[in-house]
């Protein structure tokens, strides 16, 4: 049994994310949540609540015990990317990317 909880569209580019979601994979929710809540990013504190959806999600769906669970798979997408232009000199424009993440992390019990 898999419980999945996904974040779209996270105003956060995708290689800020990931290390955040290397630091968790793998580990039970107990300790991965208190990693994320000490962490320093600031896209910690959206990856703490999606893990704490997958949580709730693999608790009340799936009646899991909360005390075994731990994250077996936890990625990260590119979202779509925000264009934007900024004028530059000589009346020319640079375009800017402001890039979007889609979160998915997936809990399951040890067995």
């Amino acid at each position: 049994m898999e419980a999945i909880a996904s974040l779209k569209n996270l105003r956060v580019s995708p290689t800020k994310v990931r290390p955040i979601i290397d630091q968790i994979r793998g580990m039970n929710v107990e300790s991965a949540l208190q990693v994320l809540q000490f962490s320093k990013k600031r896209a910690s504190k959206y990856v703490h609540d999606t893990l704490k959806s997958a949580v709730a999600n693999a608790e009340d769906t799936h009646g899991m015990d909360v005390d075994t669970l731990f994250v077996l798979r936890a990625f990260v997408d590119s979202g779509p990317t925000l264009k934007r232009f900024r004028p530059r000199a000589r009346g020319r424009a640079s375009r800017i990317l402001k890039r979007t993440s889609h979160v998915t992390l997936v809990v399951t019990t040890k067995d």
